[in-house]
């Protein structure tokens, strides 16, 4: 029997719960960890078994893929905090680089051509791999839309490192989704908000893999 790669997801507010419960309950073993131990370990709690709770540096020397549900902002300090322990890790980027704009919606914190995937990807610590993924759609989609019937719904990923592929697509799926790829790193804009394949973007709503697929 095929054994699935460890997955560890760091920090628990709306889009790492919400990762984190799709894998709880579709029966993925999950490790979380957060700044807040009485966070995670409540969650795991309520997990029927299925999560685990540690801290930050034992979730990350246990996992074999790394989900940081952190802000865009926030990556370079985690880099920088565990980059001797991430090495040989694939690191699943779920940020989108926006702010709120005080109008009740969201602006860009980069330049409008840049993408927080190929940035993340500059800063990434020697040996570990980037994918971007998971951020495609809104916390309220991630948890509202896994095991969508009759058709799933698709979460899009980038990665330039093609062997790390089907790990991921096995968490996508694993989470009650399915897995389209949209190419390397350098398409994250694609897949980041205001991009064209973002929930929040040109796309505007949850997809099917048919309906992905001829957005391509």
């Amino acid at each position: 029997m095929e054994t699935l790669k460890k997955v560890a997801v760091i920090g628990l507010g709306n889009i790492g719960k919400a990762i984190a419960g799709d894998l709880v309950n579709n029966s993925r073993n999950v490790i979380v960890a957060s700044r807040n131990d009485e966070e995670s370990a409540g969650f795991a709690q309520q997990s029927h078994g299925f999560a685990q709770s540690m801290d930050i540096d034992q979730a990350i020397n246990t996992a074999n893929i790394i989900i940081p549900a952190i802000g865009f902002g926030a990556f370079k300090e985690f880099f920088n905090d565990h980059g001797n322990i991430l090495k040989g890790k694939i690191i699943i980027d779920v940020s989108n680089p926006i702010t709120p704009d005080g109008n009740g919606g969201f602006k860009k914190i980069i330049g409008e051509k840049e993408s927080a995937g190929e940035l993340n990807r500059a800063a990434l610590p020697q040996g570990a791999k980037l994918v971007k993924a998971f951020g495609t759609l809104g916390a309220g989609s991630l948890a509202g839309a896994s095991n969508s019937n009759p058709e799933k719904a698709v979460l899009f990923y980038a990665s330039d490192d093609t062997s790390v592929d089907k790990d991921i697509e096995d968490v996508i799926r694993n989470a009650g989704f399915d897995a389209l790829k949209v190419g390397g790193i350098d398409q994250s804009i694609r897949i980041e908000v205001f991009g064209d394949l973002h929930e929040f973007g040109a796309l505007g709503k949850t997809v099917s893999l048919a309906e992905a697929q001829s957005k391509l």
